[in-house]
């Protein structure tokens, strides 16, 4: 058995709500329209008395005594029919069916007390108007207000209101339950269309994407699923470049390795020290590019070992100029050092800095132009160190500067697999700074080249 869609869940709870908002306000309505109306009517009957107790007193006055009302069943209708100005018929009519409850009163009583008029004794919950003329008690009105309707009048008043309110409850919960349709689906709708991509991109179609024309959280959503998506094919076009430039290191030095092993075999090649040599830089071309996948692979795992302690950044960095200084020279470049009078130190693990700057070093030397030079600074202020290493040409292109600290990612031109090294330096030097607590970031080197900057929180 299929179970309801979310559609029908949507539907079927705001036409829930609906109802029960619906069936609340009726009761409520009803309950307090009984309860006004009540009321009205309590106060008509109370204005009606007023007025009858109004008569009664010109009654008294015209006739002096109540003897000509005692033992009179419906002497309301002589005190009214015996005064001046009385009320048209339809006013007097509706009076007289106001005033002739036997259960309700109205009780005539003189100024002792004593009942006047039929019907019989006043109950002692009767509410009672003073009948007086110049300050003179002559007598007493009494009735019982009204406990509920009971007026032909007043019940088909009630009747057609709770009619009419029965029928806007029918038409509000029509309403509702259409507007809570097309609101289930216009909801829904965008999630479908994201839960369609979904599959397709599970499906391997990385490319697919969907529309984010709304401004709430369903187009958020559709927002959030775009980046997805496009993390995704982001990460596997970095998949299949880390495989086929991997593979590339890899087959580079075994390809050199099986063609002086079959030079030797078929005898070729003597075997001699400098073949043996140049098998071993092979091997050991192979043995650093596996050092660093390690690495990296440890960096990404957050296994990476640190001992940290107070590390000295300028005597650190002097040391590294001084045992590159000889290197640089070989190669005709010249190497620039500045750094300030007082130390800086900052809390780190002194090899993976000694790592980290070597690895950069290593890249002026080997991409350099012959003939440039590299510059190295150290500054800092309260907050931290920051250190900066810039070369001259080859330039590095803008686009580039992004993805350099990318595994495997290898500028082309000057700086290529024919200069050596596998691409996996910096992206080893990011793991490591950002283990420290700081940034990496590259820009052009106003020397015509790369320039890394690299800030390291101070203690």
């Amino acid at each position: 058995m299929r179970r309801p869609g979310i559609t029908a869940k949507l539907f079927v709870a705001f036409l829930g709500i609906t109802l029960l908002v619906v069936v609340s306000m009726a009761v409520a309505v009803q309950w307090t329209f009984r309860s006004d109306f009540l009321d009205y009517l309590r106060e008509r009957e109370g204005e009606r008395m007023e007025e009858l107790a109004g008569a009664l007193e010109d009654y008294y006055e015209e006739h002096g005594s109540w003897t000509a009302l005692r033992g009179q069943e419906r002497w309301p209708r002589v005190v009214l029919r015996g005064v001046e100005g009385k009320p048209d018929a339809e006013e007097q009519g509706e009076r007289r069916r106001g005033l002739s409850r036997r259960s309700r009163g109205p009780w005539l009583l003189d100024a002792d007390g004593e009942r006047v008029g039929m019907p019989g004794p006043a109950p002692n919950n009767a509410v009672r108007i003073q009948i007086k003329s110049d300050d003179q008690a002559l007598g007493w009105l009494a009735y019982r207000p009204s406990s509920k309707v009971t007026e032909g009048i007043a019940l088909r008043f009630q009747r057609e209101q709770l009619e009419t309110a029965s029928m806007i409850a029918a038409v509000s919960v029509a309403l509702a339950a259409l507007l809570g349709l097309l609101l289930a689906r216009g909801f829904l709708a965008p999630v479908r269309r994201v839960a369609t991509a979904t599959r397709i991109l599970a499906d391997g179609d990385l490319t697919t994407r969907v529309s984010e024309l709304r401004r709430d959280e369903l187009g958020q959503l559709a927002r959030d699923f775009n980046r997805l998506a496009e993390t995704l094919e982001h990460n596997e076009r970095l998949r299949r470049e880390v495989m086929s430039d991997l593979s590339h290191e890899l087959r580079t030095p075994v390809s050199v390795l099986r063609g002086e092993l079959e030079a030797i075999e078929d005898g070729v090649r003597p075997l001699t020290a400098e073949t043996v040599a140049g098998l071993q830089e092979s091997v050991a071309t192979l043995g650093r590019l596996i050092d660093d996948l390690y690495e990296l692979s440890l960096a990404d795992a957050g296994a990476l070992s640190y001992r940290m302690g107070m590390v000295e950044l300028a005597g650190l960095l002097s040391d590294l100029a001084e045992h590159w200084q000889s290197r640089f020279d070989e190669a005709g470049l010249a190497l620039e050092l500045a750094l300030p009078a007082d130390p800086i130190t900052v809390r780190g693990d002194r090899r993976r800095l000694e790592q980290l700057w070597t690895n950069l070093l290593q890249n002026n030397l080997r991409y350099t132009d012959p003939g440039g030079r590299a510059r190295l600074r150290l500054e800092a202020d309260d907050e931290g160190a920051t250190v900066r290493l810039e070369d001259s040409a080859p330039v590095v292109p803008e686009p580039a500067l992004e993805r350099i600290f990318e595994r495997l990612y290898r500028v082309e031109g000057s700086r290529s697999r024919a200069s050596g090294g596998a691409g996996l330096g910096l992206a080893i030097g990011r793991s490591i700074v950002e283990a420290h607590g700081g940034s990496i970031e590259a820009y052009p080197s106003p020397l015509g080249g790369l320039g890394i900057r690299v800030w390291l929180p101070r203690e």
